[in-house]
């Protein structure tokens, strides 16, 4: 227990009541440090009062690979932490480290909020309530942003994910079509008396046809013929049968072959059946390409989320720009080109991938918003000296002043309009890389920005 002797000419408690110190000097203690001691560290819960009765401390903070002196407790009287006391959450902002010998009076955040609360109720509310406000604030802002990235994400899959759902619902019709035409010549086939060996015949006369690699104009010159010819012939619908035909190789000769095996009479059903198989073939292959792209879209999906894995693990980051790309697909306009430049030799890290995918995300939004639908895209990745990675999205956009880069990072801090975003598309990119061990930089003139993301291989630092 400290002598409240000690404590009473500290600045801090000027104006305190007699009782009350000697109530504050009974629930702490005093712990001693030696130069290169820390006390409390960064990110630690900040379970603890400390005041400073003597010596000297800096107050250092990491960021990226970089340490940080923010400043010092030096003078008698000084005090961090307890903010546990007001907030559950609450955590240190800084490492102290000591710089010369000294001691400090601690007191357990629990204890502070009881004595602080029968001291000066008032005061308490107060603290708290700002502790409260703040956290609210910037967990509501931060959850708006994340509906703005989810709603963007969502109408950008929905708009890929349409296009090729509509393309295997219209093949399903034509599918339905041309399986209740085939049905439809083989019962003709069937009136005119063709027998199974007939049938074979055709059959056969179907599978020679190929279709060789051809021109638009060489098949739309050849369907013109087919149908002139089926025409003259005698054919029903002789224009709804000669485009399949014409797209597999067939020409007049193969109809002639086909009218001279079976009679004049037999060549309309026949072409009709061919025409309805070959329809049939095309209109599966487009159903399947069509499903495939949905299938591969899912598959997307879930590598940019990563739900399937665990949060932490051996990571190729190509993979995670790939699938970033891909999901932000909708949001590239034709007037910009995509560069990915891969090194072969990039190492695996581990990360959690879905927190990396989502830096990639703002990072390559923001790089899409500055080029306004015309520019290039560069995206990167390398190994650095070390066997690190380093990553880089670059844009040819108009760049940014040296003041917005000062501050690109500082929560709630957006060049854009009001109502297209709340700042924290680069700090949430910030905070992700500084739990990787990381670093993020800018560097930006005009005509040119590049963000620069060097993460570790291993989670404490390469």
């Amino acid at each position: 227990m400290i002598a409240v002797d000690e404590l009473r000419p500290l600045g801090l408690f000027a104006g305190t009541e007699s009782e009350r110190l000697d109530q504050l000097a009974g629930l702490g203690d005093v712990v001693p440090f030696r130069p290169g001691d820390e006390p409390f560290r960064e990110g630690q819960p900040a379970e603890y009062w400390w005041v400073l009765l003597e010596g000297s401390l800096d107050l250092v903070r990491h960021v990226g690979r970089e340490e940080t002196r923010l400043g010092a407790l030096d003078v008698p009287g000084r005090w961090a932490g307890g903010f546990r006391a007001w907030d559950e959450h609450g955590v240190y902002l800084a490492t102290a480290r000591a710089t010369t010998a000294g001691r400090f009076f601690r007191v357990p955040a629990p204890e502070l909020r009881t004595w602080a609360t029968a001291s000066f109720p008032l005061g308490v509310h107060l603290i708290e309530g700002l502790f409260r406000t703040a956290r609210g604030f910037e967990s509501t802002t931060r959850q708006k942003e994340s509906l703005v990235a989810l709603g963007t994400l969502a109408a950008g899959l929905a708009h890929e994910i349409n296009n090729p759902a509509a393309a295997a619902t219209r093949a399903v019709d034509v599918l339905a079509e041309a399986h209740e035409a085939t049905l439809g010549a083989l019962r003709r086939l069937a009136e005119e008396g063709i027998d199974a060996a007939g049938f074979l015949r055709i059959d056969s006369l179907r599978q020679e046809l190929a279709a060789a690699p051809e021109s638009a104009l060489e098949v739309a010159d050849r369907e013109d013929e087919l149908a002139d010819w089926l025409s003259r012939q005698g054919v029903a619908g002789a224009w709804e049968v000669a485009p399949p035909l014409a797209a597999a190789g067939a020409d007049v000769a193969w109809c002639e072959r086909v009218a001279a095996l079976l009679g004049p009479r037999a060549l309309g059903p026949a072409v009709e059946w061919v025409a309805g198989t070959l329809s049939t073939v095309a209109v599966l292959d487009e159903v399947k390409t069509s499903t495939r792209h949905i299938s591969d879209l899912v598959a997307v999906v879930k590598s940019y989320s990563q739900m399937d894995r665990a949060s932490v693990q051996w990571t190729d980051v190509r993979e995670g720009l790939d699938s970033t790309l891909a999901v932000l697909a909708a949001r590239i306009p034709a007037g910009v080109d995509v560069v990915r430049d891969y090194s072969p030799e990039l190492p695996r890290i581990e990360a959690a991938a879905g927190e990396l995918n989502q830096v990639w995300t703002n990072l390559v939004g923001n790089a899409l918003d500055a080029m306004a639908g015309h520019g290039a895209l560069q995206v990167s990745a390398r190994p650095d000296p070390h066997g690190n990675v380093l990553v880089e999205i670059a844009d040819t956009g108009p760049g940014m002043t040296e003041d917005v880069q000062r501050h690109a990072f500082d929560p709630f801090f957006t060049t854009k309009p009001v109502g297209e975003g709340v700042g924290l598309g680069l700090d949430v990119a910030r905070q992700v890389v500084e739990r990787h061990h990381g670093e993020i930089t800018i560097e930006s003139r005009p005509g040119r920005t590049v963000l620069r993301v060097w993460l570790p291989r291993g989670r404490r630092g390469g």
